[in-house]
């Protein structure tokens, strides 16, 4: 099963791609969508849609699991999140790609065993997940892989 992990925002969105047998995760890519802050929110969105559609027509996921927006601490980025978060939705729907949402306390939970988990601990977690040394020095990206891994766990499977 190949899952994407997408953690939504409207300056980066990052994003994994997980093949997961039943046993073991094995990231395949991951990276982010950026966009310029010199640009208008709707150039920013499509961008954010086009690219999007870029990736799940490349990586032809069967999944999809994204952050759920249930609380933030500012209030001028909440918005923007939600509104990037539609777009990618969308795009989601628009392929037939199911979605699984997850809070940032639910991932935590899932891969340390604490909701309150700091970064370094679930950085921590991944990388022994996936076996490997090094992650991508994006937190975005790590959060996308981060949110794939805690579907992997998930009973919604």
């Amino acid at each position: 099963m190949k899952i994407l992990g997408i953690d939504p925002g409207m300056a980066i969105v990052g994003y994994s791609v997980i093949d997961y047998d039943g046993k073991t995760p094995v990231l395949l890519h991951s990276g982010s969508v950026q966009t310029s802050k010199d640009k208008k929110e709707p150039a920013r969105l499509l961008e954010i849609w086009e690219d999007m559609n870029v990736i799940i027509d490349k990586y032809k996921p069967d999944v999809c699991a994204i952050e759920k927006l249930f609380f933030f601490r500012n209030q001028t980025t909440v918005m923007p999140v939600a509104h990037a978060r539609g777009v990618i939705l969308a795009v989601l729907e628009k392929h037939n790609v199911p979605v699984f949402e997850y809070t940032p306390m639910e991932v935590k939970q899932v891969l340390t065993g604490y909701g309150r988990a700091d970064k370094k601990e679930v950085e921590q977690m991944v990388k022994l997940s996936l076996g490997v040394d090094k992650l991508p020095k994006l937190d975005d990206t790590v959060d996308s892989i981060a949110i794939a891994i805690c579907h992997t766990r998930s009973v919604m499977l």
